[in-house]
């Protein structure tokens, strides 16, 4: 029985879009909200870019994108494709070939920009080798890379300028009856970003790819990320989503699952609700978050874990957990199991006993699962326990 069940004010009802693929994972429709991350080694050394790949996908990345900016990139993606464990887009500017290229190598998905592709005739040849070789399309609209007609239209990047882009070569694609794409209009300006998505969730039933673009470092990217990504997926738009860093593609994927776990909208590892800390604490708080999150980041299964430092919230919130740890005095805490009080713990002792704890309920959780079924794959608003 879950201890924190389904409420009214938390349910996030989603936009109702049709479903693509991009190689076995579905995006759109029911599917759960897939996570992006995007490789920053050079393409054409493989062995450094699977590694990447291999990184990404083992922190939870759906679905990796490469660059494929020139031939010998695209010649390189076919041995990255080989040993990916998850589908590949190839990210293509400005020639059209390296597109035709790369669905030939094997990608899943190919990342096209309107604004630097070329003419219709080579958006046309590009739907043909995607058609041919299986893969669907991303229209990757960017205010940073407009087409020159529009920004004489509208005189600057603007929310209206990226949609009618996004139009433009929807219609293109329909027009040689290819539906099997997505799109994206991303910004790096929060502002337009999400004006720009709004009425493209209005105007368009394809998925929808959610990006803010060029956001920054860790800290800065992760802040305008979770408020522009954020407050789409709250209104219930976008379908699969990358964070924009300019840091480690394992960070990017993190920081993605952690925004979709905030709305309850994808689970996947250990939410841990810990307080700030004050003078009231019974032990360390900040350091032992520190440590639990490092000695915990190899759990895949969805639980929450609440590590508060005294007894004014405390108990509250280990209501609410599937493990609890609230600080108490005398060098000890009190440890709760699915919502109740179980048994007192040494400070001390408490982050070996509490990894011991959460670790033998992410095998009983994993036991329980339906055969098939994924508990890290839930795309409901479970935030809380299961006891």
């Amino acid at each position: 029985m879950s201890l924190n069940p389904i409420r009214p004010w938390r349910n996030i009802e989603r936009r109702k879009s049709r479903q693509v693929m991009v190689g076995a994972v579905p995006v759109g429709g029911d599917a759960p909200i897939s996570v992006q991350t995007m490789t920053n080694t050079d393409t054409t050394d493989v062995a450094a870019t699977v590694a990447q790949v291999l990184a990404a996908a083992e922190a939870g990345a759906d679905i990796v994108r490469i660059s494929t900016p020139d031939a010998a990139s695209t010649s390189a993606l076919r041995a990255i494709v080989r040993e990916s464990p998850v589908p590949i887009v190839a990210d293509i500017h400005f020639h059209y070939k390296r597109a035709i290229e790369a669905a030939e190598a094997g990608a899943a998905c190919l990342r096209i920009n309107p604004g630097n592709i070329g003419s219709a005739e080579r958006v046309r040849e590009v739907i043909r080798a995607a058609r041919d070789h299986g893969c669907s399309i991303r229209i990757g609209v960017n205010a940073g890379s407009l087409e020159r007609h529009l920004l004489e239209k509208y005189g600057e990047p603007c929310p209206d300028a990226m949609v009618e882009s996004g139009l433009d070569h929807i219609k293109l694609l329909q027009d040689n009856d290819f539906h099997d794409f997505k799109i994206s209009c991303k910004a790096s300006d929060v502002f337009m970003a999400a004006a720009a998505y709004q009425m493209l969730a209005e105007a368009t039933d394809a998925p929808i790819h959610l990006g803010i673009t060029e956001a920054g470092g860790l800290l800065t990217g992760t802040v305008k990320s979770a408020v522009g990504l954020g407050n789409l997926l709250w209104m219930g738009i976008g379908d699969t989503i990358r964070v924009s860093l300019s840091a480690d593609p394992v960070q990017e994927v993190k920081v993605g699952y952690e925004i979709l776990k905030a709305l309850g909208l994808r689970t996947r590892g250990v939410q841990i609700i810990s307080c700030p800390s004050c003078a009231r604490q019974g032990f360390d708080v900040i350091k032992t978050v520190e440590a639990l999150e490092e000695r915990l980041s190899h759990i895949k299964t969805p639980m929450s874990l609440s590590i508060i430092g005294c007894v004014v919230n405390g108990p509250g919130e280990a209501l609410l957990t599937d493990i609890g740890f609230t600080g108490g005095g005398a060098g000890a805490g009190m440890v709760y199991v699915a919502g109740r009080q179980s048994h007192k713990m040494s400070n001390e002792q408490m982050i070996e006993h509490v990894v011991e704890l959460v670790e033998q309920r992410a095998a009983e959780i994993e036991a329980e699962a339906a055969p098939g079924d994924s508990p890290e794959n839930n795309s409901g608003a479970r935030l809380g326990a299961a006891g």
